[in-house]
């Protein structure tokens, strides 16, 4: 059976640049190879394979990368970062290298330069300025040489300076007709370079070499697998305590366990842990105070006629994707009657039996007892029993395998808000939400807080996104985290909670 064209063109574009294009791109790819083909089809089958064996000509692959990436940006796009860049990183970042007095930052897919101009403006305002001879480092790359070649002109369009502050405006562009032209002195702060972000280029990527990287919106296009070697890249050429920024839709869960989750300024960024650093629930979260593909989770709830315990034992690698976020295990193989002790709880969970439930888990004995699965069901069973420290005790230790737990830290939330801690509950809420933007219960969670603190906008937007997201979640997670009640039961809170704000629907 012979491989449809499109899709061994799209089977390789994943191989050659890492950029992933679903069945809903079809027409878009078959335009993008009729370009290159030609409309003859003897010439498809020769071209298809040179371009499978990586014999297309390197002129070829860049006009191919061009018809093939989209680079929209403007200045100081998402802007709580650049808060973040300014008021957090750049202090950070100059006391670890005072003595070589050297900031090295990395624009990836920087698209037409917006981006890294952005970066040299902050610099030069908040570094430069000081006169303390400081040298700056700053790279744009992309796979686009269109973009490149528009980045090097430093002409821009009103539309790219749609964010900038007006004061950044006048200070560093001058009007050029209908263009605006960036100052020389940030320009020759920024050299560009064409690279493609799937390759594993060793001058780029020198170990613990930058400062800083951004990447925002590019990691969305890649091949999950390309996605997880281009941040294992970043990991490896950041300097230990350096950051890492990320679009505000995307994030590492699931790619990577060498990065510390951060909050403030109303945004998410990462930092990389220091090597050997034994993270804590503290260190794998930290909030700071103002001055981002979810796979289905373990194992859908079974009819009535069928075990719990063959269902878990058939399906024990559905029940590791329930903590997909937690790094594989480096203990011994789990004993025999964890996976029907796993069952068992399971089926007590569902009846509400909660602490018949944990004695059940406590007779899971070993490495076992202290793996992820074990760890999260133990957690959910405390914060449904009410034993808020032993819950918040087994999240801590659940943070500790992995700071990108999506249940840990709505757990979390839950034990913080039922001892009044609101402002943490919502931290931790938030962080499970922007892991998992696929999940409802840190949603409506937030929307309960924000209706009994009388915010009847936040209440009004986040309950409108939980009622979405409950008439599609999965079974499993509604069965661990929904607190007893099921899906109708939900909705119809939310609809209920929705409407008295205000909210109709």
């Amino acid at each position: 059976m012979s491989i449809d064209p499109i899709d061994r063109f799209a089977e390789a574009i994943v191989a050659r640049f890492g950029l992933r294009f679903d069945e809903t791109r079809t027409g878009f790819l078959a335009e993008v190879l009729e370009k290159h083909v030609g409309a003859r089809p003897q010439d498809l089958e020769s071209w298809l394979r040179g371009f499978e064996a990586g014999t297309t000509p390197p002129h070829e692959l860049r006009e191919l990368a061009a018809d093939l990436t989209v680079g929209e940006t403007y200045f100081f796009r998402n802007h709580e970062q650049f808060a973040v860049l300014d008021e957090v990183v750049l202090p950070a970042r100059m006391a670890a290298r005072s003595r070589s007095r050297t900031l090295r930052m990395l624009s990836a897919g920087c698209a037409s330069g917006e981006e890294p101009y952005s970066i040299a403006i902050l610099l030069r305002e908040r570094v430069l300025s000081r006169g303390e001879g400081w040298n700056l480092d700053i790279t744009g790359i992309d796979l686009n040489p269109v973009h490149l070649r528009r980045a090097a002109l430093a002409r821009y369009s009103p539309w790219s300076l749609r964010e900038t502050p007006a004061d950044k405006r006048l200070r560093w562009f001058r009007s050029e007709g209908r263009e605006h032209v960036l100052d020389p002195q940030v320009k020759s702060m920024v050299r560009f370079a064409e690279r493609n972000l799937a390759d594993d280029d060793a001058t780029l990527w020198q170990p613990e070499a930058y400062d800083v990287i951004f990447c925002r919106n590019v990691l969305m296009y890649f091949a999950a697998e390309r996605a997880s070697e281009v941040v294992a890249r970043f990991e490896r050429s950041l300097a230990p305590g350096g950051y890492l920024f990320l679009g505000s839709a995307e994030s590492l869960r699931g790619l990577s366990h060498g990065f510390q989750l951060h909050h403030s300024h109303g945004t998410f960024y990462y930092e990389r842990k220091a090597s050997g650093d034994e993270d804590t629930a503290q260190h794998a979260y930290h909030h700071r105070e103002h001055p981002a593909d979810y796979e289905a989770p373990i194992v859908a709830l079974v009819d009535a006629a069928d075990s719990w315990v063959t269902a878990i034992r058939d399906a024990s690698a559905r029940i590791r994707e329930l903590v997909d976020e937690s790094p594989p295990s480096t203990t011994a193989a789990e004993p025999d009657d964890t996976a029907p002790r796993m069952a068992g709880a399971l089926e007590l969970l569902r009846q509400e039996r909660y602490a018949e439930a944990l004695v059940v888990l406590d007779g899971i004995a070993g490495p076992a007892a202290r793996g992820a699965e074990v760890l999260l069901l133990r957690a959910v069973l405390l914060t449904h029993g009410g034993q808020l420290e032993p819950a918040r005790e087994t999240c801590a230790s659940l943070l500790a395998l992995d700071g990108l737990h999506v249940g840990g830290h709505y757990l979390l939330a839950l034990c913080a808000e039922r001892a009044g801690e609101l402002d943490r509950a919502i931290e931790h809420d938030e962080a499970a939400a922007y892991l998992d933007p696929g999940f409802a219960m840190p949603r409506l969670h937030l929307g309960l807080m924000a209706r009994r603190r009388g915010d009847r906008d936040r209440a009004r937007h986040e309950l409108a996104r939980a009622l979405t997201l409950l008439e599609r979640e999965d079974p499993a997670r509604l069965l661990l985290f929904g607190g007893g009640f099921g899906r109708e039961t939900l909705v119809t809170l939310c609809r209920a909670e929705l409407t008295a704000s205000g909210g109709g629907r």
